[in-house]
């Protein structure tokens, strides 16, 4: 039976203004991001592509609050916001669930903190871990499952903090081909039930684009924006869509251009 949605207003325009962020590295200074800006609109869903290394994962700890930058600004909903405030459900590439933690207890970890009711929150946990291929493992233990389970477990607990925004690491890099097809269309499908922001870090050129509204291309490190690709094609899609592949060849071209200077600076 589908689970009742709370109906509520969703405001989630998320603005990174002007970031620049360094890290000590033996006697220098390395620079990671250098003056970036881009803008996510209420329950839009954007992906960021880039090289290795170039900075993504240190925006999202930015934006959670977790890292504080050199400088500029995060705005959330036209509101500038400092430090850990809360207001993203961060699904970090490390599954980060705690061990002595059955994962029924770990997927509860958001309604716990917020004092919700867990009689409530456990019946929507066990129907996203149904969803996500997990009914059964709700009494095991992290070191029972397998890296691609942990990973879903980590999904699960993500959704159930129930924030506006959710920061997604390369949410599905632990999972095999055929298994990470299956949660793509989950995530969809759970995006256009609630329309929640979304902001995902990929490596996959093809993710990107079956799943995002628009791709964020970043430069090499220290990153700043290349370029804005909107994806307007309709949902569900194919990477043997004419349209789909020609963006994929743009994107690749972009990349390249990028990659290429990760190996000459080195």
């Amino acid at each position: 039976m589908p689970r009742e949605v709370e109906v509520r207003e969703i405001m989630s325009r998320l603005e990174v203004r002007n970031l620049t962020q360094t890290f000590a590295q033996k006697d220098t200074r390395l620079q990671v991001l250098d003056d970036l800006n881009f803008a996510v609109d209420e329950g839009q869903f954007v992906a960021l592509l880039g090289p290795s290394g170039c900075g993504k994962s240190t925006l999202f700890n930015i934006i959670s609050g977790l890292t504080v930058p050199d400088t500029g600004e995060i705005y959330l909903n036209g509101r500038r916001i400092y430090g850990n405030t809360g207001d993203f459900a961060y699904m970090q590439q490390k599954d980060l669930l705690l061990p002595w933690r059955t994962v029924l207890k770990n997927v509860l970890i958001g309604p716990e903190i917020h004092k919700e009711s867990l009689d409530t929150a456990k019946v929507e946990a066990q129907e996203r871990l149904a969803q996500l291929g997990l009914s059964g493992f709700e009494s095991s233990y992290p070191m029972q499952l397998s890296g691609g389970m942990r990973q879903r477990v980590a999904l699960v607990r993500t959704l159930l903090f129930r924030k506006d925004v959710l920061l997604l690491d390369e949410p599905f890099g632990a999972l095999d081909a055929m298994t990470r097809t299956v949660m793509q269309s989950i995530l969809l499908d759970i995006w256009a039930e609630e329309r929640q922001t979304v902001l995902l870090i990929t490596h996959d050129v093809e993710e990107a684009l079956l799943l995002a509204d628009k791709i964020h291309v970043l430069t090499a490190r220290p990153a700043t924006l290349k370029a804005e690709i909107p994806v307007s094609l309709p949902r569900p899609r194919s990477i043997t869509d004419a349209s789909l592949i020609r963006l994929k060849s743009e994107l690749l071209a972009l990349l390249q251009v990028e990659m290429s200077r990760v190996f000459d600076a080195d």
